[in-house]
């Protein structure tokens, strides 16, 4: 835990400049596939993902030492071997964790945040799920488990895996001669997550598109079908945790309003976007036919919004990294304390996409969260021992606390207004 925290400390800023660098390059290009707040809500996800992960949010039904401990046929010894085994094995582990997420309703939850953006950028490629909590990764490690490649090395390879899939969510680099016959391009990877029919469940390779040749999920970009991102369900919301159990809520009410038995045990199996004959006719889900003429989510945004909305994502980040960076002195202090931080930032992020949206109930949010964070202080007597480092830091955030009270609800009264006016115009 405290070394991926460490980890994270390096790879956050490194992350965040590639992101702004990308922004950048789209304006003085001409071709800017970067919207404000959609990168903003990209990267909030981003934070709840790594949070997530850091405090241990899941359970592992199957681990990978238990696998290795009485499958494993042999032992390589050397390490420049072992370390390749690993990748190739990651890699091909992950290609069929990625198909399972796509082509099963259930698992799909546990994905759609991925997928969720209506465009495709380096921001987009940090959503990632908080819903996943129960993992499922180790039995299709069977192969590096055969081999006997050690634990360490999978905790060593698995970080520099995942973060080598991030450059190519990128719409600015175009097909790469041979190298498409290898690994996954940008050009794959737009495949991916475009919602035309033809590319819909395609090119699940994570670094190595041989896999997706190999198993009949391969589809090269065509000229002729410009790549449409999103889902075909739209979520309709910047919010990262709303977006992390839509689908699963649908689920839940499609099989507790049907009328079959078997509907209701089975349709969280049955393929992606499955509901009952019943259900959907009684209540229709929008669903994007066209995908060549429909609306992007947007929400109206003053510069005034766009401003504090960066202010409160930096000072997120700021939140967590002093989390990520001393996480030793937080156990120190109650082992049971990180979650309560963590708990603190998924407050946080509700609270900023939910202005976003445009919700009256962001200032009940933005409410909450000061409460939270001025309780954790008056419990505590500092912010997890901040005051070692800076003697001011009690001052500071509980002014920061009630500024942005009253800044979130300056924001939800004024769009409160510009929507009464709107509807006493029409």
């Amino acid at each position: 835990m405290e070394q991926y925290g460490k980890i994270l400390l390096i790879a956050m800023p490194a992350f965040l400049l590639l992101v702004l660098f990308e922004k950048w390059y789209g304006w003085y290009k001409g071709k800017d596939t970067v919207r404000n707040m959609d990168m903003i809500s990209s990267l909030s996800s981003g934070v709840t993902n790594v949070t997530k992960d850091v405090i241990g949010l899941y359970l592992i039904i199957l681990s990978y030492p238990f696998l290795m401990r009485y499958l494993a046929v042999t032992h390589i010894s050397n390490n420049i071997v072992v370390y390749i085994i690993a990748f190739f094995a990651l890699d091909f582990a992950g290609y069929w964790v990625h198909r399972l997420q796509h082509v099963a309703n259930f698992f799909w939850n546990g994905h759609i945040v991925h997928h969720s953006s209506e465009e495709f950028n380096l921001a987009c490629a940090l959503r990632q799920s908080i819903s996943s909590v129960v993992k499922t990764f180790a039995i299709f490690l069977l192969p590096a488990a055969l081999f006997g490649v050690p634990a360490q090395v999978i905790a060593i390879v698995a970080p520099l895996h995942l973060f080598a899939q991030f450059w190519y969510h990128t719409q600015h680099i175009n097909k790469m001669g041979f190298l498409e016959k290898i690994i996954v391009t940008p050009s794959h990877h737009r495949v991916h997550h475009a919602i035309n029919p033809q590319y819909i469940d395609k090119n699940y390779g994570q670094i190595f598109i041989f896999w997706d040749k190999l198993f009949g999920t391969f589809q090269e970009e065509l000229p002729t079908a410009p790549p449409v991102y999103g889902i075909t369900r739209p979520v309709q919301t910047w919010n990262p945790i709303k977006i992390n159990f839509q689908h699963v809520w649908l689920l839940t009410k499609d099989a507790w309003r049907t009328d079959s038995w078997k509907d209701k045990c089975t349709l969280w199996f049955r393929h992606t976007g499955y509901r009952p004959a019943d259900v959907a006719a009684k209540y229709p889900v929008y669903k994007i036919e066209d995908v060549y003429h429909f609306e992007k989510y947007d929400t109206p945004a003053s510069p005034a919004l766009k401003a504090w909305s960066w202010i409160q994502l930096l000072l997120i980040l700021l939140f967590v990294s002093y989390m990520f960076g001393n996480i030793a002195l937080i156990n120190k202090l109650d082992k049971s304390y990180i979650f309560l931080y963590g708990g603190f930032i998924f407050l946080f992020v509700y609270a900023l996409t939910d202005l976003m949206d445009g919700s009256k109930y962001a200032v009940v949010w933005e409410l909450l969260k000061a409460i939270m964070g001025i309780g954790i202080i008056y419990y505590l007597g500092d912010w997890f021992g901040a005051n070692t480092f800076f003697r001011w830091a009690n001052y500071l955030l509980i002014s920061y606390f009630a500024l942005s009270v009253m800044v979130t609800a300056w924001f939800v009264y004024d769009n409160e207004k510009e929507k009464n006016q709107l509807l006493m115009s029409s």
